[in-house]
């Protein structure tokens, strides 16, 4: 019987399959290419998404998040400690660009809030801690992206980001859904209909997951040509951040002495950025920045999507094995 716990198990198959399929209608029918390239479509899209995603994010048991203080700990280390470390050193390799720059700092310092849970625990990591930490990797990186993009960036980044599309993407694709979810979560404590709701909405995120991936390849991989000097200078980076902090992570995680299982959700967490939601702060950029800044954020989600698939069998047989197949090879 199909059921939702089902369609989740098999979404980074489904997911695989979308991204194929995208990309080649984005490469060879560019008429369709066209009528999906819609900063707003693609806005209200990721909206309905985060949504889905915020209505399975515990908002109104937060306290309960911070139970495992050296997990939450080890997670804020590894999100805003080393990688913001590792993704400056990485920068150096790039062409002092500023478009390109800004693409890779707003999509390599956002830790991902949603599919990073699925691929935890596929990769056989708590997948529960990793879903009670969301809320507060929402929160901290809401405060802390645009700290970095000032320290990374200094007087470019204020010259650049016009605060005003970037203040109403913020508000369509993260606060109102924000609100509406946490509403709904308060009212499914005390009516039917409201818990209804939550559990009709739980079945969101996949789909529209599939759906955002497809419109957001189709309509921008077509574009990726036109930068293609400037992407292939981005390519190595993505794969060199995904290659590292794996092993980075293992440090922080032996150093907060925490279990193997929620030692996995931290390098997932790690290694694993939030695209899908700064692209539509790349694509309020202006007409002359967004396309490149937008291509920049398109190529780490394709590069990401297949490295996860890695991830999920290299983090749990060689970075960071069981007890138990450790003792049994001794």
């Amino acid at each position: 019987m199909f059921s939702r716990e089902k369609l989740e198990q098999h979404q980074a198959g489904l997911y695989a399959v979308i991204l194929i399929i995208s990309a080649a209608l984005g490469l060879f029918a560019p008429g369709l290419t066209a009528k999906l390239d819609n900063s707003i479509l693609i806005s209200v899209i990721i909206a309905i998404l985060m949504y889905g995603m915020f209505t399975q994010i515990p908002f109104v048991t937060i306290k309960e998040s911070f139970r495992n203080l050296r997990f939450i700990w080890a997670i804020l280390t590894v999100n805003y400690v080393a990688v913001p470390a590792v993704v400056w050193v990485l920068s150096q390799f790039l062409p002092d660009h500023p478009p390109v720059l800004l693409g890779v700092y707003l999509v390599l310092l956002a830790p991902c809030i949603d599919y990073v849970i699925v691929f935890t625990y596929l990769g056989r990591g708590n997948e529960k801690l990793m879903l009670m930490s969301t809320p507060v990797l929402f929160i901290t990186q809401m405060i802390l992206l645009p700290l970095y993009l000032w320290l990374f960036m200094g007087k470019s980044a204020a010259e650049i980001v016009n605060p005003g599309p970037f203040i109403e993407a913020f508000v369509i694709i993260i606060l109102l859904p924000l609100i509406i979810a946490v509403m709904i979560q308060l009212i499914s404590r005390k009516a039917p209909s409201g818990q209804a709701l939550l559990d009709f909405s739980a079945w969101i995120p996949v789909p529209l997951m599939a759906l955002t991936l497809f419109v957001v390849v189709t309509s921008q991989i077509g574009k990726l040509s036109d930068h293609i000097e400037l992407i292939i200078k981005v390519i190595p980076v993505y794969i060199a951040f995904m290659a590292i902090m794996p092993f980075i992570g293992r440090l922080i995680v032996k150093w907060f002495r925490l279990d193997v299982e929620s030692g996995r959700a931290v390098i997932f967490s790690g290694g694993t950025r939030n695209s899908l939601v700064v692209l539509p702060l790349a694509l309020s950029l202006p007409d002359n920045w967004s396309t490149l800044v937008a291509a920049i954020i398109v190529t780490q989600t394709i590069v990401e999507l297949a490295g996860e698939l890695i991830y999920i069998r290299f983090v749990p047989n060689v970075i960071l094995k069981d007890s138990r197949e450790r003792t049994t090879k001794k």
